[in-house]
């Protein structure tokens, strides 16, 4: 069983309520997180085999329980891929775990890093922020769940463009008082 009162858990949690869901930033997310759907795990890994065996242990543990009661796994990295250069290095193995263990179509991975940097933007732009968590996370998703979610949500290609817009608004001090990082 998960420790939820890990400091890295908690400031996840933090981070998905208040960012993530408060923001709505994925309409997706409030769901699974009110029904307790979302699996947080905690790395153990200091390197990337490691990290990579973990990773097909969550796929493999996602695959075998019911999406009622594991819809999405958060596996949260604070050990090690600090720089986001490696941590986007790792999503190319990332992906190769998929197309190993048969996966692909099935599950999906998407990133969230403290410095994420989406391609031909600047490291202070606030778009940025969309995909900025407290620790290195790899976020496992279910395909089907994401068809469902785009059937109910059928304009599910301009959530980017809403999510700029409203970082924008929100700016960099917006995103400070919402005291989303991790604490000591």
């Amino acid at each position: 069983m998960t420790d939820m009162n890990t400091p890295e858990i908690a400031d996840t949690v933090r981070w998905l309520e208040r960012a993530v869901i408060g923001l709505n930033l994925c309409p997706f997310a409030k769901a699974p997180h009110v029904k307790g759907q979302i699996h947080y795990v905690l790395s153990e890994a200091k390197g990337f085999e490691g990290l990579r065996d973990e990773l097909i242990e969550q796929l493999q543990a996602l695959a075998a329980t019911p999406a009622e009661e594991r819809e999405t796994v958060l596996l949260i990295v604070p050990q090690m891929l600090h720089d986001f250069l490696e941590f986007n290095d790792f999503l190319d193995e990332a992906d190769a775990v998929l197309q190993e263990l048969d996966m692909e179509g099935v599950f999906q991975v998407a990133s969230f890093h403290p410095q994420f940097q989406f391609a031909d933007t600047e490291p202070d732009d606030i778009g940025n922020f969309t995909n900025r968590s407290p620790y290195p996370t790899l976020h496992l998703l279910r395909e089907e769940s994401i068809d469902r979610a785009v059937e109910a949500f059928p304009e599910a290609e301009m959530i980017y463009e809403t999510n700029i817009e409203t970082m924008d608004k929100l700016g960099a001090e917006g995103w400070e008082k919402l005291d989303v990082g991790p604490h000591d």
